[in-house]
């Protein structure tokens, strides 16, 4: 991975991490054990999803740049979709809190989502290759009229 697709992995990481342990802490003082492990689980399946999605959004965009907003808009919406699924399933498990999974999983999924707006707004992207060789003029072909 190149460095400024880890840079920004870790970008959206490092804070979705930090919520969710406090996602964690106050769970486990709201909800006891099960909640804490509620919420560790939601804030866990948040970032592996977001970070699949980030690693196969940024591989789209080396690839295939015509298909990258399209893509964007499909990912993000097969991504809520797939947390909400996993929402639905678990509602009535007993091996952890529910509520407690849900509210990590949102709290992991909205706190990924702002820092990857600003990772996106902080990076240096240059809008035109100042290095590239196809600066040059074209020849002009042609009858001069």
């Amino acid at each position: 991975m190149p460095s400024n697709d880890a840079r920004n992995l870790l970008q959206c990481a490092v804070p979705t991490a930090a919520a969710g342990v406090v996602a964690v802490a106050v769970s486990g003082v709201l909800a006891g054990g099960k909640g804490a492990l509620g919420a560790a689980v939601g804030t866990a399946l948040a970032i592996l999803f977001m970070g699949i999605g980030l690693y196969v959004l940024q591989r789209t965009a080396k690839t295939l740049p015509q298909l990258f907003q399209a893509m964007g808009l499909m990912l993000y919406t097969a991504q809520l979709l797939l947390l909400l699924i996993f929402v639905a399933l678990f509602k009535d498990t007993s091996f952890f809190n529910a509520r407690t999974f849900a509210a990590g999983l949102v709290v992991a999924t909205v706190v990924w989502m702002a820092a990857q707006a600003r990772a996106h707004m902080k990076a240096k992207i240059f809008y035109i290759d100042p290095d590239s060789e196809k600066s040059e003029k074209p020849e002009k072909t042609g009858s001069p009229s």
